[in-house]
């Protein structure tokens, strides 16, 4: 393996050993605590122009099978380890890490202090740049410098035009703001018939479809850059069909109904995260991918309620709204990967669907 750098926008630099692909990237530098499911990650649109500092030790030990795609193209920048290996027992791996980064032309580089690294991360203030390079001389530093990262990252991962996944089931349309096949797997088990629409769909190019629910996925970036047509496109559904939002959706829902957000001083993504259900007081263990949180004091308690909270940093992780059929939360419900406790919250879904029925 070729020597090759990480290097940051505070003029810092972390050499390393390259794998997969030997192209040089930048990107926003974010860490994941999950110790498991880095195929998931890799392939998880929120991660679109990002590179990634995994805090597991050793990556790569399962390979790449079939079955733990989040997209079918992936978009992140590249990936940060301690150490990586390429020998896999998985009888469903049907490729190596350092395979498959090489075919997405993703870079990885190995023999990191990434725990130093998360460390550093979380004491820097805001989003911090990052490039892997092969040298990390002042002309690396000043290309890093010069680079401005997007803002149009949904534009950039979501689905142009519709498409559908057909079954038997309930009728539902998913608004594709970057959307994880996680919730695909979840809405298919179910016997649902899926059809996934652009997020610059028109309430009316939803309800035309008369679908028996509404699900706003997950996606990268921020909400704020998404307009005031988004916004609207949910306070006319939300009225009209069962709504349920998740991650970048879930801003996006707390948005459109009268509360603010912020932005968190550190990007937080992992699993195992305790998450209280506020009805039942017990408490559920999600996966996050989360750079946003509402702002509890913004809520218009004449319209949502709050019904998660997080147990670590106290922000909400889930709302529902007092007058529709319409809910939302922070955390993956999908859990892939991650632990699966919070997989009730889609059938939660389906008898909103079916209540509607009458």
């Amino acid at each position: 393996m070729a020597k090759r750098y990480l290097i940051l926008e505070d003029g810092s630099a972390y050499a390393g050993e390259g794998f997969g692909a030997g192209a040089t990237t930048s990107g926003e530098v974010i860490s994941n605590l999950n110790l498991l499911g880095y195929q998931e990650t890799i392939t998880d649109q929120i991660y679109h122009n990002q590179i990634i500092i995994f805090s597991q030790p050793a990556i790569g030990n399962v390979g790449i099978n079939h079955d733990s795609y989040e997209s079918i193209l992936p978009t992140a920048k590249g990936m940060v380890v301690r150490d990586v290996t390429n020998i896999s027992t998985n009888r469903l791996s049907r490729l190596s890490l350092d395979e498959f980064l090489q075919q997405h032309n993703i870079p990885g580089i190995s023999g990191i202090d990434t725990r130093h690294l998360i460390r550093k991360l979380r004491k820097m203030d805001g989003p911090v740049k990052g490039s892997i390079v092969d040298v990390a001389d002042a002309h690396a530093f000043d290309q890093l410098n010069a680079t401005v990262l997007t803002n149009r990252q949904v534009d950039q991962v979501a689905t142009p035009k519709p498409y559908p996944n057909p079954d038997t089931g309930k009728n539902v349309v998913v608004i594709d703001f970057g959307l994880k096949h996680g919730i695909l797997r979840q809405l298919s088990e179910r016997r649902c018939n899926v059809t996934v629409l652009p997020w610059t769909a028109s309430a009316q190019d939803v309800l035309n479809l008369d679908p028996d629910g509404v699900l706003l996925s997950t996606g990268p970036g921020s909400p704020l850059d998404l307009g005031e047509g988004v916004l609207e496109m949910i306070r006319t559904v939300q009225a009209e069909i069962p709504l349920f939002a998740i991650g970048l959706g879930h801003e996006l829902f707390a948005l459109a109904n009268g509360a603010t957000l912020a932005a968190l001083p550190v990007e937080y993504h992992g699993s195992s995260h305790p998450i209280r259900r506020i009805i039942t007081n017990d408490i559920i263990y999600a996966t996050q991918g989360q750079g946003y949180a509402v702002v509890a004091k913004s809520i218009d308690r004449n319209r949502l309620i709050t019904t998660y909270v997080d147990l670590i940093n106290g922000t909400v992780q889930g709302l529902r709204h007092r007058d529709f059929p319409a809910f939302s939360v922070q955390f993956f419900a999908d859990g892939a990967p991650g632990p699966h406790e919070s997989r009730d919250l889609f059938d939660e879904f389906m008898e909103a669907m079916t209540a509607r029925e009458g």
